[in-house]
Formats: C-alpha cells, structure tokens, sequence
C-alpha cells in the first residue's frame, strides 16, 4: 500500500513539474508572439526564467498587453467629438504652423487631438500658487466642476479642495470625481463616501479586488485634469496633497501645472468625458460641456491623450518628432529617465546635429530604483553632447519640454516605459512665441540649482555604483 501511495506521489509530482514547465513554456512564447521591443521581451524572458514563481506571478499582473482593446467604440467616441470637431471647425482659419505642422497633423490624424488657437496658457511651478488657482476656479464654476487626479490624499489639501467641491454642489453645481484606484490605495473610503453623501459623483478608475487582482493593477490613470465649466482647465504633474505644496522632508517638491484658458479646454473635457464613460459606462455629448468662447489669448493648443489601449505611442512618437524638428535648443525636465531605445536616439541624434538639448533630473529621488535606473542612461546622452543636470534643492517632479522659443510641452506624463506603455496621461503641447520664452526662462532659473553632471567625472563613479545601476536598468521596462 505504501509503495503505491509513493508511486502515485512521484507521478504527481512529475505531471505537475510537465504541467509547470509548460506554463513557463507557453508564457514565454506568449510574450515571444507579442511582438514587443525586444529590450522589454528579453526582460521578462530573464525574468521567467530565473525566478520561474515569481515571474509568473509578476506577468501575469503586469506583462500582459492590452493594446488591442478598446475603451469606447467608434461611433460612440465620433458622437463625443462632434462638439469639439465643430468648434475645431468654425475657427476662423484653420491652425497651422510651419516649423511644427507635422507634429501637429500626426497629433490630430492618431489621437483625434485638435488643434485650437486663441487660448490664455498661465505656468505654475509652485504647488501653493496651482492650489490657489484652482480653488479660484472652482468657487467661481456656474455648471459644472470636472475633476480627475492620480492622487487624492485625506491629508490638510486633499479636504481643503474637498470641502470646496461640496460647498459647490450644495449650491447646484454638477461635480464629478475620477481618482485612481491604486494610487488612492491608503484613502480612507470615508473621505470619498463624504463626497458622495453631499452629492458629489466620484469613481475610482480600473479598481482593484481580492482576490479578483488582475493586471489591471499595472494600468494605472496618471492623469491631472479639472474642467471648470467647459471654459478653465487645469493640467499638469501636479496631485492632491500636501507634498506637493510643503515639499519632502529633504526640500522642496518642484513641479509644473497649466491654466488653460480658451477652445483647448474642449481636449481637456473631451478626455475626461472619456475616462468618464469608462468609468460610469454614460457617454455625456451635451453642448454645455462645450460651450462656445471667444479669442482670448496668443496660444494655439492641443490636449494630447495617451493610454496603454491605443495602437501607437503618441506621446512617445511625439516628442520623438519635436526632437527631430528642432532646430536650436531643445530642455527636457523630468523625474524619471527610463527612455526607450528609439527616444534615447532621438536624443542623441538632435545633440549630434548641434541642438543644444539638455535633460534636467532631480539629484535625489522619491524612489532609489528608478533614480538608480535613470543614471544607468546619462552616459549614453552625455556621449553624445547632451547636458545633463542634477536639481538639488528637493524633489523636481515637473514633467515639462521646451523648443526654440515655440513650443512647450506641460503634462503628466514622465520619460518612461511606464508613461508611454502603460499608464493613461495626458499631455499639453502649446505652440506659442509669447509663452514659450517665459516657460524657456523658468527652466534655466531652475537650473541655476543644479549641478551639471560632467562625462569625465560621471565616467569615474565607483564601480559598485555602475554595477547597481546596470543591473536596475534590466528591469526598467518593468518599473
């Protein structure tokens, strides 16, 4: 008896390591098929292979593509851009551009992103000064408050912007909330439950369960929106909470935020209405939420939408373009540079043509990982003439470009694999030789607090410190 229980335990033992092996197999030739950059198959290859459990685990959540599904349907996303295609249309000349109209015909061709001239754009670097902004904004709206954040803390900022939603909604006004459900993981429900029990609407985008976790969990919405009546927008990489306003306990917490004033609100509204649908499965079209509005600045704008469900990578495509249509200066700030392969060579080949391109990074980051991943890249820009620059007096957390006293570009999304594959950004592309100079000028104010990073002393850091980096830089796909 024993020997057969012993016999059918081997068997079993064996039909599961088959079983196993194939799943590890059949998983690796699953994201072999995928047809994927080849740095990012390589990775997850490498990682199922020596951590067989682990990586199973991890692509299983993480890995898969969802590229090709979709968010909305074609006639329900034409019925949501008939307002603004027509307010697109009835501007008195159609926008044009002559250095960047490339940019802005393949902006407009794959995202439907429209191009609308005559707009108000106010900078904010400052988190006290975007808050008070916004509050502004919101005290003033008539109809409806359109809000949607990354992050929204129960902290002293996150109830201030709170309290002032619900005074609104007291009075008549149509206030809907989007947040994300994972970077609101440690929200308390009752902060929300608050919102909704003075008639507030809120919805958290793709929620997670247990045990129903999938890999959802890997697509997260990074987008900063508020749309105030149709008319005022706010964008940016600014969150709701404090940190962002008081700084880190090792400095300040430096960003970047737009006021939009003008028709370009319309792409503002028009992705928020969007990630609306998603989220509440209602396909709001009315008039009201794009209202007609005059001329009233110098800016021609368009809103810029990346998700990981769209079959290009606009916002990765487009600063490749700017890059390559840039003819004198081209500075670059964000927190995380995890380039992909083609960027980084969009980079260096805009250095090598004699543009002055320069990449600003903050000298200590929120996470060591992905700081110890974005060093492993400086050497391959330096090579080739970049400069690079470390922000020393805190956290530089601004996701923002600046070209020839043009263009700028102000958004959520930073320059990483996460950004272009996976999260849900949006970006503010401004074509502008008025503001352009103001935003070229607060760049080189910020980087009178840097500390220029040197090739030859980059080339001599400690050997440890190469090793750490280079390995990081294996998972950077994943990060």
């Amino acid at each position: 008896m024993f020997e057969w229980v012993f016999i059918a335990g081997e068997i079993a033992s064996v039909v599961f390591k088959l079983l196993y092996l194939g799943l590890i197999i059949g998983t690796i030739v699953v994201v072999v098929l995928d047809n994927r950059n080849p740095v990012k198959t390589m990775s997850w290859i490498l990682v199922l292979m020596f951590l067989p459990v682990v990586g199973l685990i991890l692509y299983f959540f993480f890995g898969r593509s969802h590229r090709h599904e979709r968010i909305i349907s074609k006639r329900s996303y034409s019925r949501l851009l008939k307002k603004p295609m027509a307010e697109y249309l009835a501007q008195e000349e159609v926008p044009t551009h002559a250095q960047y109209q490339r940019l802005m015909d393949f902006f407009r061709l794959t995202n439907q992103s429209l191009p609308f001239e005559g707009n108000q754009v106010t900078l904010y670097t400052s988190g006290q000064e975007m808050l008070e902004a916004l509050l502004q904004a919101i005290s003033e709206a008539k109809h409806h408050i359109h809000l949607e954040f990354y992050i929204i803390e129960d902290d002293r900022i996150g109830r201030k912007v709170r309290e002032a939603l619900i005074a609104k909604a007291q009075q008549g006004v149509e206030v809907k909330v989007i947040y994300d459900d994972v970077g609101c993981w440690k929200v308390p429900r009752l902060f929300f439950q608050e919102m909704r029990a003075n008639g507030i609407e809120v919805y958290s985008f793709l929620k997670v369960f247990f045990p129903l976790f999938t890999s959802k969990v890997n697509y997260r919405n990074h987008r900063k929106i508020v749309v105030v009546d149709g008319k005022v927008g706010f964008i940016g990489g600014m969150n709701l909470a404090e940190r962002y306003v008081d700084g880190v306990a090792w400095g300040s917490w430096h960003d970047a935020h737009l006021r939009l004033e003008g028709r370009a609100v319309h792409g503002l509204q028009t992705t928020f209405l969007l990630d609306w649908y998603f989220v509440d499965r209602s396909l709001l079209t009315s008039k009201v939420y794009f209202p007609k509005q005059d001329r009233c600045g110098s800016s021609l704008v368009q809103v810029v939408a990346g998700d990981p469900v769209s079959p290009w990578r606009e916002l990765m495509q487009g600063l490749m373009m700017a890059l390559g249509q840039a003819k004198r200066y081209f500075y670059i700030q964000t927190p995380y540079f995890l380039p992909t392969e083609s960027l980084l060579i969009a980079m260096q080949t805009a250095a090598l043509a004699g543009v002055d391109v320069r990449l600003m990074i903050p000298k200590r980051a929120d996470s060591r990982l992905t700081h110890w991943a974005s060093c492993s890249y400086l050497k391959d820009v330096l090579l080739a003439g970049v400069k690079v620059y470390f922000y020393q007096p805190g956290f530089l957390h601004s996701k923002l470009m600046v070209s020839d006293d043009m263009l700028f570009c102000v958004g959520s999304a930073n320059l990483d694999f996460r950004s272009f594959e996976h999260n849900f950004e949006v970006n503010a592309y401004v074509y502008d030789s008025q503001s352009a100079p103001i935003v070229r000028e607060a760049f080189l104010k910020d980087q009178q607090a840097c500390e220029q990073v040197a090739l030859r002393a980059w080339q001599q850091r400690p050997w440890y410190r190469k090793s750490v980096e280079s390995v990081v830089r294996l998972m950077a796909p994943l990060l």
